[in-house]
Parts: C-alpha cells; structure tokens; sequence
C-alpha cells in the first residue's frame, strides 16, 4: 500500500507541473515550447530522458558478464554529443526546424522526408513500447500483483496518465517534468547505494576501494580485436550511437530545439553529455557492490544480469525503504523517456506524415490515438511473452537507425544529390543486406558484429544514394 500511495503522490505530482506549464497552450507550445526553455533544466532532465527504466535495472548486472567495460562507450558519448551540437544543431537551428526531418525535404527530396519519418515512427513506437512494458512487468511482478490489480490495468493507467499530463503542455511540459524525474530518479540511485553501503558496514572511502579493487571493476580492454568489448569498438560505437539515436532522433533533439538561441542548446548538449560518464559509472558501482553484498551473504547470483537489482530491491532484503525508492527510480526513468517518445510521435505523425502543422484538432485526436496504439503494443507484447520475440523487436529497432544516419549523412556531407524516387528501396534494401552480411560473417569467420552495426547500416545507405544519385551536384546546399 506504501508503494501505491507513493507511485500516486508523484502522479499528482507531475499533473501539477503540467497544469502550471500548459496555460494558453497551442501547437507552438506542444511541438517547441514556445522556444523559452532554460538550457540548463533541458540539460539536466534530458539525463532522465536518456536513461530509460530499462537501464535503471540492466547496467547494474552488466558488471558480471562485461565487468564495467560498458564506460568505454559512455567515454564515446561525450565526443558524440559534441558532435551533435556543432554538427547538427547548428543545421537544425538556421532552418528553424520543428521537426528534423523537415532537413530531408529541403535538402533531399520529399520522399527522402517520408522515408525518415517512417523509420523514426516505426522505429520509435515499437522501441518505446517495449522499454515500457519490460519496466511494467518489473513493477507487476514486484508490486502491483500483490495487491491484486490486473496487467492491463496496470498499464492502462500509466499510460493514461502520461496522456493527461502531456496532451495540452506537451514539450513545455516534458522540460519540466523530466527535470523532476531525472531528479528522482537520482536521489533514488544515491540512496539505494548509501543503504547497500550500510548494510554492508562500508564508509564512503571504503565503498571506493572495495569497488576499485573488485575484479568486476576492469573497464578498457585494448588487447583483444575480437571481443565486442574492444575499447575502440566501444569507442567508436559509443559516438556513432549518440549521434544517430540523440542527433537523428525527433524524440532526443525536440527538447534541445526548445532553447532560445543555438548557443544556449550547445551549452545544454555539451552539458548533460558530460554528464552520462559519472551517472553510469553510479550505476556500474552499485552492481559491484549487489555482487559484493550476494557473495558476502550466501545469495547466489541470478542468471539474468537483470534481476541483480530487483532481486535485492523489490523483494524486500534491504528493507522496504530501498523497495519504494527501487519502484520510483524505474517509474521516473521509464515515464521520462515514454513521454517524449509519445511526444514526438504525435509531432512527427502531423508535421511529417500529414503536413498540418497548424491544426490543433489533428493534434489532439493524433496524441490520444498515439497513446491507444502504445497501450495496444504493449499488451501485444504481453500475449507474445516471449524473451526472443522481445529481443527480435531491439535487432530491428537497431536496424532501422542505419538508414537515418546513411539518409543524413549523405545530405551533410556531400553537396550531390540523389534519387529521390529510389530513397525508400534503399533505406529498406540497406538493413536487409547488413543482415546478411552479419550472418555471412558470423557463420565463416565467427565474428560477431556488435554496435559497430550501426555504421556498417549508415555507409551501405550513404553508398545507395551516391550510386543512385542523379550525378548533378544541388543548386544550393542546405
């Protein structure tokens, strides 16, 4: 009962921020916040918003599979995050976009426009969808089926409330609440630390070594050109990874784009970039010392890296008061990123796919429809339940970035232009050949691709526009 009034009260909450910043809303404020965002707040609650439930519960296990090797894409987040806010924000800011795959239009052609916006919409609700059922099981399993309430209401509710808090404020809104809920979800990570800590009789100078010198706590790996955890992998991937699913990413870029100037949405990009090295490096540190903590009381270690947290949290070993910041954490981590997914959705559906950006009607019906199919793709997911169903839904989420980064790519890089009548058979042509390619490659060589998939998908797509190209350069370059 606890845990319901607490998921309530934070409820209730986020509807006061939204009634605060929703006044005289219209679709200026929906789509841009009016452009008056402060840098700093879209700063600090883009941290939330790129941290979903999901890694709230999956990095605290990576420590006993890949130790703490995932910092090493974290490192390449930072130069990718510079690279979006002097690379792309810049572009984005000139044109005055509201949706950034208007850029495709201007400099491409219009079905380059509508090939972009389909991936990201494909690409998104099936992504988002999935982040927040995995988050919706975690919290039915530990706390809603106690007391009796149903799957479907579960996430028939959550998704209405996100529905209610963002459908007038909408981007406005989201600048603020996630801000709240980055701020949540931090005092919750700090303090389920500092009470595994207690119960584990470690001071804070202690906890540091005890983390330092644990075998777990190995994060650059140089010598080995095999392993997906090879530093420059990692590295390289870790840039690519920021610059395709932040700087290609309606979702990700539509709270920058409500700053007022390019300099201030550099300021906040550069900022909360730097920011993911030691908030990961928290919660690396916290699945050294579950690890620590199992090993040191008899408990034996779950096979899935994703029961590490919850297995300590939400049933109740380190007490009640760590089983009610667990629920808040993941709940302010998923709604952070499930509502600007919903967000975007609705203004890539208006702007991209029916061109109205003006009417208010569209928008309102489209927001609420939007919301209706995530509830529907959730519990989808729910009769599916199959682990690699799920797992199959992340491969082509990943798949169909590529294009994106090969479709702007091409555009910033080149001043060619290309056929537009081809772009869609190449976006789609392009995931379905690296498919192949991994599979060829797997099966003779035994190496596995990892994120360096990524870029392999964005050159094939550059390569299709090049060869397809109508071999004329463009008369103005965007």
């Amino acid at each position: 009962m606890m845990i319901i009034l607490t998921v309530t009260a934070y409820f209730c909450l986020l509807l006061l921020f939204s009634r605060l910043t929703s006044r005289k809303a219209d679709n200026k404020t929906f789509y841009r916040g009016n452009r008056r965002s402060p840098w700093y707040m879209v700063a600090f609650g883009m941290v939330g918003a790129s941290i979903s439930g999901v890694t709230f519960i999956s990095v605290p296990g990576m420590v006993n599979k890949i130790d703490m090797t995932y910092m090493q894409t974290c490192i390449g987040f930072i130069f990718g995050y510079f690279a979006v806010a002097f690379l792309l924000l810049p572009v984005y800011y000139r044109l005055n976009l509201t949706s950034i795959y208007t850029y495709l239009h201007n400099r491409l052609g219009r079905r380059a426009h509508k090939t972009g916006s389909s991936f990201f919409l494909l690409s998104k609700m099936t992504g988002a969808a999935v982040r927040f059922y995995v988050m919706c099981i975690i919290l039915q399993r530990f706390v809603f089926d106690a007391a009796g309430i149903p799957f479907a209401v579960t996430v028939l509710v959550m998704v209405a409330l996100i529905w209610l808090y963002t459908r007038r404020g909408g981007i406005k809104t989201l600048v603020w609440t996630d801000s709240f809920q980055t701020l949540c979800m931090f005092v919750s990570l700090i303090l389920i630390i500092y009470n595994v800590t207690t119960e584990m009789n470690l001071s804070i100078p202690e906890t540091v070594q005890a983390i330092y010198t644990d075998s777990r706590s190995k994060i650059f790996v140089f010598n080995d050109w095999v392993s997906t955890q090879n530093f420059w992998k990692q590295f390289l991937s870790g840039i690519f990874i920021v610059i395709v699913m932040t700087g290609l990413d309606q979702d990700m870029m539509q709270k920058n784009l409500t700053c007022k100037t390019l300099r201030e949405a550099q300021k906040d990009m550069c900022t909360y970039g730097f920011a993911f090295v030691p908030v990961n490096l928290l919660f690396l540190g916290l699945g050294v010392l579950l690890s620590m903590l199992a090993l040191r009381t008899g408990t034996p270690l779950p096979t899935s890296g994703d029961e590490l947290l919850p297995m300590f949290a939400a049933t109740g070993q380190l007490g009640n008061t760590v089983l009610i910041l667990f629920t808040l954490g993941i709940v302010a981590a998923s709604f952070s990123s499930a509502d600007s997914a919903l967000t975007a959705l609705t203004t890539i559906f208006c702007i991209d796919i029916c061109e109205r950006e003006d009417d208010e009607k569209l928008r309102k019906r489209a927001h609420l429809l939007i919301s209706v199919l995530f509830v529907v793709f959730i519990l989808l997911f729910r009769i599916l339940n199959s682990t690699s169903v799920i797992d199959a839904i992340y491969i082509l989420c990943s798949y169909t970035y590529g294009p994106l980064l090969g479709l702007f790519a091409f555009g910033l890089l080149t001043k060619h232009s290309t056929n537009d009548r081809l772009v869609p058979f190449i976006a789609i042509a392009s995931p379905v050949l690296c498919f192949l390619i991994e599979a060829l490659t797997r099966r003779i060589t035994g190496y596995q691709f990892g994120y360096e998939l990524l870029i392999l998908n964005g050159l094939l797509t550059f390569i299709g526009l090049y060869l397809c190209g109508e071999k004329k350069e463009m008369k103005k370059q965007i």
